[in-house]
């Protein structure tokens, strides 16, 4: 009898999802590479918006899609392989330090709450890797690029069960630093900000006070 035609285990019962991230040093993506295909990516938006807005609403866009992946990815991959976050606050530290490790090999640089607005979380990146090889004219100096990293955070969030009412890139090196010290050491800073929905609150809320990790 003819065998069942179907996926099969490799003999040593590993799996894509057992190799190791970092398999050598020489394995990491060529940043030129990612540079040459981000731009692309940009130029390819670019004839199809009618402004900055529309431009770094598209760019989220092809972000979503990737952190949705990663997400799974991620988990699986962790050793031992992990659960879906259940709160806020793991969820943030795992966009913040697993997510951003595998992105740009490095955490980001600061996670912090909204005093005014419990919905409202803000993680910082000094220097975000999508913005480095892009030189913007004068007429687009406000279009921040890291707008696709937005949206993979935004796309991490959703897939992870935590929905928001969306997630913004926000230039903040020049306004923060006020021309001085901070301001010219990282004139790219960038704060990604996270809105969550109320359901998302209520929760929160509920497993607070059940004392639920």
């Amino acid at each position: 009898m003819a065998a069942t035609p179907g996926l099969r285990y490799p003999s040593n019962k590993k799996t894509i999802y057992d190799r190791n991230l970092n398999r050598s040093k020489n394995a990491e993506l060529s940043r030129a590479a990612f540079a040459y295909l981000f731009v692309e990516m940009i130029s390819y938006a670019q004839k199809r918006v009618k402004g900055i807005a529309d431009l770094e609403r598209r760019l989220n866009q092809q972000g979503y899609p990737l952190g949705l992946r990663l997400l799974d990815l991620l988990l699986t991959r962790a050793s031992p392989p992990s659960l879906r976050p259940t709160r806020i606050l793991p969820l943030l530290q795992f966009i913040a330090q697993t997510l951003w490790r595998h992105l740009f090999s490095r955490p980001a640089d600061a996670l912090e709450k909204s005093e005014s607005d419990p919905a409202q979380y803000m993680l910082y990146d000094n220097d975000p890797l999508p913005n480095t090889y892009i030189s913007l004219p004068k007429e687009m100096s406000q279009l921040n690029c890291a707008a696709f990293v937005a949206g993979v955070i935004e796309g991490v969030c959703d897939g992870a069960g935590f929905p928001t009412t969306g997630v913004s890139a926000h230039s903040v090196g020049e306004q923060e630093g006020g021309g001085g010290v901070e301001g010219r050491m990282w004139p790219g800073k960038t704060v990604f900000l996270i809105c969550f929905r109320g359901e998302v609150l209520e929760r929160e809320e509920v497993l607070g006070r059940g004392g639920s990790g």
